[in-house]
């Protein structure tokens, strides 16, 4: 089946506002994609669909297509692995209540990390709420922002480096969902579910393949294999799993605006990837500008 491509490219399909931890406001980000040269964004801020209505209404006015989505935070243990929905239904009352605790744990575990830092650094709860726009999804960007702004810190990455680094001993886990359950609600809300730059560790945190094909069987559309944080020998291990499973290839930028050296468009995804994914897309519709 085939539809009639309304979109244009280049095609980007995962980047951030301040609604999570980007610096540019919905429009601002949409604007940005338009003056990149893109002619299709995804919005994906963490565990939050905020933005979708001004990114929307940029979009219209700006002439980009813009598909609504999510990064969704899941985990395996103590591994972070992200997953990003597409086009589901932002009122699904079982996704809507998983986002809604997640969200909760990600504030819970910013204020816990704020206070063990603060016994050692100049750092309050206040100096974090002061980097974020109103309703923000709060995490630790927002902490490595205050350490900036306090002088603790050169950028977000040398905190995220140093300061808010695992070793440090400040960090902490917060509640989120196996990949697993993930899928089955993004598709359950009428989603397409990606897993977020799956290789970014070494070869032998690849997704073992038997894990991998129960997640293909749950719904798994793809991974985002295009990313400039895969790392090149487990990318090529999870090139051959994606060819024998069937799942499609995307590539994005992560944009963050000033928040990461990432650029919109440096990864960009195949329209044939996106056409199918729209047609995949049941719970939310593209916006065409």
């Amino acid at each position: 089946m085939a539809v009639a491509r309304q979109f244009q490219g280049p095609i980007d399909l995962h980047a951030h506002s301040s609604v999570s931890d980007g610096t540019e406001t919905p429009a601002e980000l949409v604007r940005a994609a338009a003056v990149a040269g893109l002619g299709t964004i995804a919005l994906t801020d963490h565990d939050s669909t905020a933005g979708w209505a001004e990114a929307s209404v940029a979009a219209r006015a700006e002439r980009v297509t813009l598909i609504p989505g999510m990064e969704f935070s899941t985990r395996v243990q103590y591994a972070s692995v992200h997953l990003l929905a597409y086009l589901f239904d932002p009122a699904d009352p079982a996704l809507l209540a998983e986002m809604t605790r997640v969200r909760a744990a990600r504030l819970t575990r910013a204020e816990q990390m704020v206070v063990r830092i603060g016994a050692d650094y100049d750092l309050s709860w206040d100096d974090v709420l002061a980097q974020t726009t109103p309703g923000a999804t709060v995490g630790r960007p927002h902490i490595a922002d205050a350490l900036v702004a306090r002088g603790h810190a050169l950028n977000r990455s040398a905190a995220f480096a140093d300061i808010l680094h695992w070793k440090a001993g400040y960090f902490q886990p917060h509640y989120a969902p196996d990949p697993l359950r993930a899928i089955e609600l993004v598709r359950a809300a009428g989603g397409v579910p990606v897993i977020a730059h799956p290789a970014t560790r070494g070869i032998g945190d690849v997704v073992e393949e038997s894990r991998l094909k129960t997640l293909v069987e749950a719904g798994l559309f793809g991974l985002e294999l295009e990313h400039r944080e895969n790392m090149p020998e487990p990318t090529a291990r999870l090139y051959e799993l994606a060819a024998k499973f069937g799942l499609f290839v995307t590539g994005s930028s992560d944009y963050h605006g000033t928040g990461k050296p990432n650029r919109l468009g440096e990864n960009t995804t195949a329209p044939e990837v996106l056409e199918r994914l729209i047609i995949e897309g049941r719970g939310s519709e593209p916006v065409y500008g």
